[in-house]
């Protein structure tokens, strides 16, 4: 369950490493975005001599969140933090991904996220 000024570790090797999200995308009125989600996120925190930088305006999906989520079999998953991966359109900006991702991700359209995933649960 991820709102605006929530804090998000990035999952990528874009170079951000903490970003803080402002915009749920979806609706006018949306307030919460979950596994699969795109929101617009402002890099906090940032690796020097990357391609994305300190105080940038990007666009990430969201990949992992500490809430419990149901998926379609009646099974829940959760994650032990809330992280995204910085996004172009639906290709990642980075050329690696890390930790578990889950398999919602490849079912909402992120194909490219899932294949370079060391995990997908």
């Amino acid at each position: 369950m991820i709102q605006p000024r929530s804090i998000l570790n990035v999952a990528d090797n874009s170079g951000a490493k903490l970003v803080q999200c402002f915009k749920v995308l979806g609706g006018s009125r949306r307030r919460y975005a979950e596994l699969g989600d795109i929101v617009v996120v402002s890099v906090r925190r940032a690796e020097p001599r990357k391609a994305v930088k300190k105080k940038d305006v990007v666009k990430a999906v969201v990949v992992r969140q500490r809430e419990p989520y149901r998926r379609s079999d009646g099974s829940y998953i959760r994650f032990d933090d809330n992280a995204v991966v910085i996004v172009d359109g639906t290709e990642p900006k980075g050329g690696r991904i890390f930790g578990p991702i889950p398999r919602e991700i490849r079912e909402r359209g992120f194909t490219k996220i899932a294949s370079l995933a060391v995990e997908v649960v």
